[in-house]
């Protein structure tokens, strides 16, 4: 059969038939809002390479909590920025510190029924270097002298992972990228009769230039060297696949794939090979860049917001973490 039988645009000459033929939808519950805390009270401090996001204390995290829930979003990620660093990142796993302090205030909220709380796991924003592990002496990659030290990292990002589930966190996120993390936040988690709380792996996290905003907003930026040694080269597919497939074994319950844009064929690869779910994280460069044009005039905001979220889930997440959550929800 064939035109002028086929007609496909027959279905597309409504918003209401539009609506009950599409294949991919978009709601507020799949959407996560990552927020970033930092010490003080009423300090809500705008991010100058994003436009909308801020550093926010504790108390100001807990209104964004309450209008996140009002909104039906899924969930919160968090990221903290500590009132001193060191070079073993010891605020990471402090019981006092930013991120304990605000999981423990968060979940006596009554938004805290309706969001999921994310704590991610990593240590850039604790350590004075910036680097997402320990660093030691060495003739290594990282830089002149230093190298970003494997075993020694997991060790605390287990202790890291525990202090924060501890503290209220409803899933652990590491996303350092060393090996064998996983495996170690598993066990510190058991030990600790942790358990239920589910691991989201950032399996596959590449090297990025779009990680650039994030660096300002957590203030994580190294300070020698590059991530290259540690993250994965944006080349390479089949290699992430393996890093998913190994931390699935390891103990991971989902996986987080970061950035998203320049790597949906990833997200494809991966729905189709592993049954579990998936999340991907449209990263802060995502987000400035789409902003950039905004404020040119150069994109319709609302279109092209909900185009770039919609490509993601055609791509195969189930869900996505993203700074336009907020903006997205309201739309919908």
């Amino acid at each position: 059969m064939d035109f002028p039988l086929i007609r496909m645009r027959r279905t597309r000459r409504t918003e209401a038939l539009r609506s009950l033929v599409r294949e991919t939808r978009l709601e507020p519950g799949q959407l996560i809002y990552p927020l970033f805390l930092c010490p003080g009270d009423g300090v809500r401090r705008e991010i100058g390479s994003m436009p909308g996001v801020f550093n926010l204390s504790v108390d100001e995290a807990v209104k964004e909590a309450e209008e996140a829930a009002q909104l039906g979003l899924g969930g919160l990620l968090l990221f903290g920025l500590p009132e001193s660093k060191d070079e073993q990142g010891t605020g990471a796993w402090d019981d006092q510190g930013i991120v304990q302090r605000g999981l423990r205030a968060l979940k006596a909220t009554a938004a805290a029924k309706k969001l999921v709380l994310i704590a991610d796991v990593c240590l850039c924003e604790y350590t004075s270097h910036g680097h997402c592990g320990m660093v030691v002496e060495s003739d290594g990659p990282d830089g002149p002298g230093y190298e970003v030290e494997n075993d020694a990292s997991v060790d605390v990002l287990g202790r890291t992972a525990a202090s924060l589930a501890k503290a209220g966190a409803d899933i652990i996120a590491p996303s350092d990228m060393m090996d064998g993390r996983v495996a170690e936040i598993r066990r510190a988690l058991d030990e600790d009769e942790l358990t239920q709380t589910p691991i989201l792996s950032y399996a596959s996290k590449f090297a990025s230039a779009f990680y650039g905003p994030f660096r300002e907003a957590a203030d994580s930026a190294p300070q020698f060297g590059d991530r290259r040694s540690y993250q994965m080269d944006g080349a390479n597919v089949r290699e992430a696949m393996r890093e998913i497939e190994l931390d699935l074994a390891e103990g991971a319950d989902m996986i987080l794939m970061k950035p998203a844009m320049p790597y949906l064929d990833v997200i494809r690869a991966a729905r189709e090979r592993f049954d579990v779910p998936i999340g991907a994280y449209q990263v802060s460069g995502e987000y400035s860049m789409l902003q950039a044009a905004f404020q040119k005039g150069w994109l319709e905001q609302e279109r092209a917001m909900l185009e770039s979220l919609i490509g993601i889930r055609r791509a195969g997440a189930d869900f996505i973490v993203t700074y336009f959550a907020k903006d997205t929800a309201r739309v919908l």
